[in-house]
């Protein structure tokens, strides 16, 4: 993880082609876990275009348009703090499972992922505010705090619908190319859904 993480980071903050070649071998890795150990149809032809949007998504915010870079460093950060945040308060808490598909996931976790979203969300425009001396007004504020309730709530389902196909083969990780953390789909499950959403709100906002 904290070789992954931080090179993953250098590739997406380069941009370009070290970002293009970057997301070709996580397509093609994640293609290959896709076809490797999953057996149904269905689960083969979902994750596979999922994955694949979800690579163009990250390109496109990346290299597209004013501010989809900003927008990618939010969704990015939201998913890790949303992940963070109900791994946290799920263990300190407990409480009530959310779903037999996820039995490790509880009501305690979901509250902990929207108060650790916020707070990055609240971190993020204050560093921004700082670094470019900006200063956005109160309705943007909220609006942003909407979007990132919202980021956290897709990252959580993303990781429920991941988890889902992963019991409808019975299997627990989707490969074994991060040692302890199992495959590409297993790292980046949330953050596919996210970018994908990330994507079409840069998309129709600049249109």
């Amino acid at each position: 993880a904290f070789i992954i993480l931080p090179l993953s980071f250098f590739f997406i903050i380069k941009g370009g082609w070290f970002l293009l070649f970057f997301l070709i071998f996580v397509l093609f890795a994640g293609l290959h876990e896709v076809y490797t150990s999953f057996k149904k149809k269905v689960s083969i032809l979902f994750l596979s275009l999922i994955l694949s949007l979800a690579v163009a998504s990250i390109f496109f915010l990346r290299n597209g348009e004013e501010g989809g870079h900003t927008l990618l460093y939010l969704a990015i950060g939201i998913c890790i703090s949303s992940d963070i945040g109900g791994y946290v308060f799920g263990k300190i808490f407990k409480g009530k499972k959310l779903s037999l598909i996820s039995p490790n996931k509880t009501i305690s976790g979901v509250f902990g992922s929207y108060f650790f979203s916020l707070v990055f969300f609240v971190v993020f425009v204050e560093h921004i505010n700082f670094v470019f001396n900006l200063s956005i007004n109160q309705t943007a504020y909220i609006e942003g705090a909407f979007f990132a309730i919202i980021f956290s709530t897709i990252a959580q389902f993303g990781d429920l619908i991941i988890s889902y196909f992963k019991r409808m083969e019975k299997i627990k990780d989707t490969g074994k190319i991060l040692p302890g953390h199992g495959g590409i789909f297993d790292r980046i499950d949330a953050l596919m859904f996210v970018v994908i959403f990330a994507s079409l709100i840069n998309y129709f906002y600049f249109l």
